[in-house]
C-alpha cells in the first residue's frame, strides 16, 4: 500500500519527498474495527502506508524492535554471489503459519498501512514490455535489498522489513516475495477490509543486481495527476477501474508533512495517535478499511482530511469519475473491485515455483501468465 501514491505509492517528486500514509500502534480504539480492539503494545510506534514514501517511526519505537539501522540481519542476502540458486516455491504448511503470526503483528503494532506499503512496492515496479524475469520487475522479493530500499519512493519501508524480519527468520521455507505480499493482504483484511483471493510460491531474486531501476513508481503531485497514473498503470497492465479501486486503499494512513512535504503537522484525528501523534490522514478512522475515502474526497466537507492532486484527480478526471462515483456510494462493489485489483497486482511479475501457485484457502488466484500483460508496443 502505508501508504502512497500512485497506488502503489507514489514516489515524490524529485524536488520534494512523497507523501506518507501512516498507521500505528498505540491506544485509540475508536479507529478500529471492534474485531481488532485489542490491547496495545507498550512499545507504540506510528507507520506509514503504502503509498507513503516516508517512515513513521519514532526513535523510541525503533529501539523496541532490537534491529540495528539497516541491520545485517535484514541485508545477508545481499552477499550472495551473482551464482546463488534463487529460491524455491514456499511451503504450504509455513505460509499458514506466517499468516497467522503476521495477524498477531498487526494487532499489537497496528501496522496495517506500512504493511500495505510494503507489498505494494514490491509488486508496483512491474513492467509488461518486459517478458524476462526479473528484469520485468514486480513481486519477486527485490525490495529487501538495500540499494532498492534507498529508492526515493521506498523512504521508511527499511522499517516494515524490521518487523516482519523475525517472520521470515522464523519460516525458512516462506519466500521474501510472499511473504511481503502475504503481509500486504494480510493487512487489509485485518482492517476490516475485503478477503483477498491470494495465491503463493513466488520465487525471490538472488542478489541486488536483479533489483529494478529507480523511477518505475508513482508520484503524489505531479503536473497532470491523471495522466501520471495512467502511464505508471497502464504501464503495469492495470486499467482505469483498477487505479481508482487501488487509490482507495488511501482509506488507511495518514502522511507528515516533515517528513513527505504533504499534509498538516497534527489534526483533530491524528493529534493523540494511534503510534506517534500528529500528520494528516485521508479519512477519521484512518485504521478502518472501507470507503469513506471516496466520499470524503467528493464531499470536501472536511479541512483536516488530505487530499493530494492523484487522490483529486479521481473526480476530475472523467473515466475515474465513473468508478469514484460508484465506490463512494457502493461498499460492496468497491470492495469487490479493490479484492480482484490488490490480487493482480500481488502477482505483477511473479515467477511462480510450482506455475499454477500455491492455494490456503481453497480459493484459486489469477493465474499470472508474462505474455497477458506484454504487448511489446506500448
Amino acid at each position: 500500500m502505508t501508504q502512497y501514491h500512485s497506488h502503489l505509492a507514489l514516489s515524490p517528486p524529485k524536488s520534494q519527498p512523497m507523501a506518507s500514509l501512516s498507521g500505528g500502534a498505540a491506544t485509540t480504539s475508536r479507529l478500529l474495527p471492534s474485531a481488532s480492539r485489542v490491547r496495545l503494545s507498550v512499545c507504540s510506534a506510528s507507520f506509514s502506508l503504502y503509498l507513503a514514501s516516508s517512515s513513521s517511526y519514532s526513535p523510541s519505537s525503533l529501539k523496541c524492535l532490537r534491529f540495528p539501522p539497516l541491520s545485517p540481519l535484514i541485508f545477508k542476502d545481499q552477499k550472495r554471489s551473482s551464482m546463488s540458486t534463487v529460491a524455491a516455491a514456499s511451503d504450504a504448511a509455513q505460509l499458514k503459519s506466517a499468516r497467522e503470526d503476521i495477524k498477531e503483528l498487526l494487532k499489537s503494532k497496528f501496522c496495517h498501512p506500512i504493511l500495505v506499503r510494503l507489498g505494494w512496492h514490491d509488486a508496483g515496479t512491474y513492467n509488461k514490455n518486459i517478458e524476462e524475469w526479473p528484469k520485468r520487475g514486480g513481486a519477486n522479493g527485490s525490495l529487501r535489498f538495500e540499494i532498492e530500499l534507498k529508492h526515493a519512493a521506498n523512504a521508511g519501508l527499511v522499517d516494515a522489513l524490521k518487523l516482519i524480519q523475525p517472520i521470515k527468520d522464523k519460516y525458512a521455507g516462506v519466500t521474501y516475495a510472499d511473504l511481503f505480499q502475504m503481509a500486504s493482504a494480510t493487512a487489509i483484511e485485518e482492517a476490516a477490509g475485503p478477503k483477498i483471493p491470494m495465491k503463493y510460491g513466488r520465487v525471490d531474486v538472488s542478489v541486488p543486481d536483479e533489483c529494478p531501476e529507480e523511477g518505475r513508481l508513482p508520484d503524489a503531485g505531479p503536473p497532470k495527476p491523471g495522466d501520471h497514473l495512467r502511464e505508471v498503470f497502464y504501464r503495469m497492465g492495470l486499467d482505469d477501474k483498477e487505479i481508482v479501486a487501488l487509490s482507495g486503499a488511501h482509506t488507511l494512513g495518514r502522511s507528515r508533512p516533515e517528513r513527505s512535504g504533504w499534509g498538516k503537522p497534527e489534526t483533530k484525528y491524528t493529534k493523540n495517535g494511534p503510534g506517534a501523534p500528529g500528520g494528516q490522514s485521508w479519512t477519521a478512522e484512518w485504521l478502518k478499511f472501507d470507503n469513506s475515502y471516496f466520499k470524503d474526497i467528493k464531499e470536501r466537507k472536511d479541512e483536516d482530511l488530505l487530499v493530494l492532486p492523484t487522490d483529486a484527480a479521481l473526480f476530475e478526471d472523467p473515466s475515474f469519475k465513473v468508478y469514484a462515483e460508484k465506490y463512494a456510494e457502493d461498499k460492496e462493489a468497491f470492495f469487490k473491485d479493490y479484492a480482484e485489483a490488490h490480487a493482480k497486482l500481488s502477482n505483477l511479475g511473479a515467477k511462480f515455483d510450482p506455475p499454477e501457485g500455491i492455494m490456503l484457502d481453497g480459493v484459486a488466484g489469477e493465474k499470472f501468465v508474462a505474455a497477458k500483460y506484454s504487448s511489446g508496443k506500448d
